[in-house]
Order: structure tokens, then C-alpha cells, then sequence
């Protein structure tokens, strides 16, 4: 996988957390002069000795390659980024306000505004954090603000589509590639800043769409398919609360409407909801800036989508209480005494990520119950310590259910899909489980003696 760096840009990439490493790590590995830049010193000696600071599969192995190869380093010190980069992206956090729904582009803004000051010739800063719609122009004011008038430096957006768990897939072999310009300039420094993603797909016989579009465009993009796709999981959510009282089974219902060629069946798997650290966040800072907009009667429906999703987290605790037959009363249900396993911290597998992790949301539920409440999860524990200090965390999946009265399955991590029901049997008080992600099966835990309730089942 490698290309020939003559004619290639030098790539800079600004904020090594999960989007800007995984973006630097992958673009070196296309064969790109790549620098990570970072204000977080401990953060910037952990990916300059090899040491990828999250989990992300396959990717440490790449970054050791890079690093050794030359193509690849990282720095805190700006000045040194803004001399080495053509093509520079802003890769930070874009989190929700406290307080408020809308997105703090404050991290954008001293992003933009310290490199724009540090550089000494022309260059483009590429947005690439998920931001609200008309970010481009207000960094365009930034940049003509704070970098020298006779440099022409400009601005362009392409936002990124990562998948935790498949970030490395998602760089090198991206389903599409978007880009906001103004200029011929722009649009050819891009062409050649995506150039190894391209050659990359060619040499596989793949084609990559590319849609270059206006600012405002390229921005809603992003913000649209997470809105889309936290429509689409919360619809087969609110289809599962709908079977729950008919009767019905929502795992057919929805293999059923999946081989409807215009819905499919990708992301129509009904549990206890989406989390992370940008659909919930994306969609409430949609709606506010669309309401800033004057827009906000188009993007209504975004808020129940995020009250159902909010209400699967409530739907577990209320199957604890009728599995452990206690009283559900409006102060919610008392569950003290009872000893209870949560397996899965993160948002999602092959994850260490638990912001906004519905499985931990609902352990801390559960505690706050009077449960004891023991969490295990392959690889998200120190989040989840650091996220939820007051809960109990085993070292083992078996440390965890041992002695307890429930377990609910609420990460689908393949070590708990794939557990043995008769040999965790063993090691419960008793065998009644609850399976958040509808990812057991459950004849075989019936089979094995379990009370069983799944989200959306009868």
C-alpha cells in the first residue's frame, strides 16, 4: 500500500484524539508525509512511542509501521506544524454545551485562530470535525482575522465518516468522500490530499464517489446521516415498545421490513439504543442550530427520536424489577439487596468509548436502585471507572456474574454473544438474564434453565 510521495501534499492533522490520530496513522500508511498535532503532551510521547491512547483494532499495528517507516510524526509544537503542512485539518472535539443543546466549537476556534497565527505561507485548513451548518464561513472570518492578509490562505470542509470499530476500513476504503470549496485551488490540493485513498481503490478494482459540493453542503452531510441513522435505530426501538404490548416479536418484524429493498435491514437491530460521542450530541446540536435557523419545525421529530432512545435505557430497569418480581412504583423500582452483573461499559463493541453509553447509563441506574452492581466489560474499563467511579468492576466476565441474580447483556461484545449459558448458569445465585442488544440466543439460554427477556420480544 504505498504511493509515490512527489507529488503529494504534506498532510497535518490537528487534535490527536480518536478522529485526528486515526486520520494521521491511516494517511501515513497511504504513503503521505503526515504530522499529528496535539496540545496534550502526554497524549502526543504515548503516539510518538507507538502506544495508540484508545482502542481502535488493527490500528496500533499501523502506527508502529508508519513510525518506523519515517512517514509519520507527531508534535506539540505549532509553529513547527504550520511550516511543515500543505494541507491542514482541524480534527477536534465539537462536544455539546453545557447546559445547552448546541455544539462548543471553542477547541475549532483555538484550532484555526493559533495555526492561522504560526503560518508563514499559503495553505489550506480543511475542517473535518462535525460542526453546525455555516462553521466554514465563520473559520474563513477566522483565518482572514488572524493569518497574514498576503498569503491567500484558505478554507475548505470535508467532514469524516468514522465507524469506531472500523475507523481503519472506514480512512482507507471510505464509502464516499465529501468536499466544500471555493476555489480550482482548493478542489486540486484535495484531489491530491485523497489521492492514495483513491489509487488504493483502484489497484482493488473499487470505486470511491466523490461529491464536491458548497460549504454549507459538505457541513449538513455529516449531521444529516447521524440524524438519519439515529431516526432509523430509535423507528425499530419505538416498533419494540409497540410489540412488547401486542404481543410480537421485533427481531422478526424487523428481518421481515429489512428485505424491503427501499429500508434494508443494516441498523434495524431494536435494543437499549445508540450512544457515543456524536450521534446523541449531533442530533441535539441539529435541532439547535436548525432552530437558529428558523428551521427548527423541520427537525421536530429529533427530539422524540432521542426520547425514545432515551426511554430504552428506562425499559431495562423496568424488565429488572418484573424479572426480580419487585414493585415498579413512580419513584422507579427498589431493587436493594439484589446482586446484579452489567456485561458492557461501552457505547458499542470493539470499543473502549462509554460516552453516553446506554450500558453504563442503565448501570448506574440500576445502582442508584439499591442494586449491587457489578460491570465487565473487554475494554472499557478505565473509561468506565473514570466515567462511574461509584460502581463495582470485575476483572472477569465470570468475577461478574458470580453470586448475582440478574445479568443483563448490554454491549454486544462477541465474548458475551458467544458465552456458554450452562457453565455462566453455574457460576449465578440465580439464572434470569436480560438481553439488551437482542444479541443471545434464546432457546439455547431458555435451554439452559434461564428466565430470559429480550427487548421488543415476548
Amino acid at each position: 500500500m504505498s504511493t509515490t510521495t512527489a507529488a503529494l501534499p504534506r498532510l497535518a492533522f490537528h487534535g490527536t484524539g480518536y478522529l485526528g490520530a486515526t486520520y494521521a496513522i491511516c494517511f501515513a500508511e497511504l504513503g503521505y508525509e503526515v504530522i499529528g498535532y496535539d496540545v496534550d503532551i502526554n497524549r502526543i510521547a504515548k503516539l510518538s512511542a507507538g502506544e495508540v491512547p484508545f482502542h481502535e483494532p488493527g490500528l496500533e499495528e499501523v502506527l508502529k509501521r508508519s513510525l518506523a517507516g519515517g512517514r509519520l510524526r507527531f508534535s506539540t509544537n505549532l509553529a513547527e506544524v504550520a511550516a511543515f503542512g500543505d494541507v491542514h485539518f482541524i480534527c477536534v472535539g465539537t462536544p455539546q454545551l453545557a447546559g445547552g443543546m448546541g455544539a462548543d466549537l471553542s477547541y475549532v476556534e483555538d484550532a484555526v485562530t493559533g495555526l492561522a497565527q504560526h503560518l508563514t505561507r499559503k495553505a489550506l485548513i480543511v475542517g473535518k470535525s462535525t460542526v453546525p451548518v455555516g462553521t466554514a464561513e465563520w473559520v474563513e472570518r477566522l483565518v482572514d482575522k488572524y493569518a497574514p492578509a498576503d498569503l491567500g490562505v484558505e478554507v475548505a470542509w470535508s467532514p469524516e465518516f468514522l465507524q469506531e470499530g472500523f475507523a481503519l476500513q472506514d480512512v482507507l476504503r471510505p464509502s464516499r468522500i465529501v468536499v466544500g470549496v471555493r476555489s480550482e485551488w482548493a478542489r486540486e490540493l484535495l484531489d491530491a490530499a485523497h489521492k492514495g485513498v483513491c489509487d488504493l481503490a483502484a489497484a482493488e478494482g473499487r470505486d470511491v464517489p466523490v461529491v464536491v459540493t458548497d460549504f454549507a453542503t459538505a457541513e449538513l452531510v455529516k449531521v444529516a446521516a447521524n440524524a438519519f441513522l439515529a431516526t432509523k435505530i430509535s423507528f425499530i426501538n419505538a416498533m419494540a415498545e409497540v410489540c412488547e404490548v401486542a404481543g410480537a416479536d421485533v427481531t422478526q418484524l424487523a428481518r421481515a421490513i429489512g428485505h424491503d429493498p427501499r429500508i434494508g435491514n443494516r441498523f434495524l437491530k431494536a435494543g437499549v439504543g445508540f450512544g457515543g460521542g456524536c450521534l446523541p450530541k449531533d442530533i441535539r446540536a441539529f435541532q439547535a442550530r436548525a432552530q437558529e435557523l428558523g428551521a427548527g419545525e423541520a427537525l421536530r421529530f429529533l427530539h422524540e427520536v432521542d426520547l425514545i432512545n432515551q426511554r430504552r435505557r428506562t425499559r431495562v430497569v423496568q424488565l429488572a424489577a418484573e424479572l426480580l418480581d419487585r414493585r415498579y412504583g413512580p419513584a422507579g423500582p427498589d431493587l436493594s439487596g439484589v446482586r446484579i452483573a452489567v456485561l458492557g461499559a461501552t457505547f458499542k463493541p470493539d470499543s473502549d468509548d462509554v460516552r453516553d453509553a446506554p450500558s453504563l447509563a442503565v448501570a448506574a441506574m440500576l445502582a442508584k436502585a439499591g442494586a449491587d452492581v457489578h460491570v465487565y466489560d473487554p475494554q472499557g474499563m478505565a473509561n468506565a471507572r473514570r466515567a462511574q467511579p461509584h460502581l463495582r468492576y470485575a476483572p472477569t466476565m465470570a468475577e461478574a456474574v458470580r453470586d448475582t441474580s440478574l445479568v443483563c447483556v448490554l454491549t454486544e461484545w462477541a465474548d458475551f454473544r458467544d458465552a456458554d449459558p450452562n457453565a455462566l448458569g453455574e457460576l449465578v445465585a440465580e439464572r434470569r438474564v436480560i438481553d439488551g442488544r437482542n444479541c443471545l440466543d434464546p432457546v439455547r439460554w431458555v435451554r439452559a434453565g434461564w428466565r430470559y427477556r429480550g427487548l421488543g420480544r415476548p
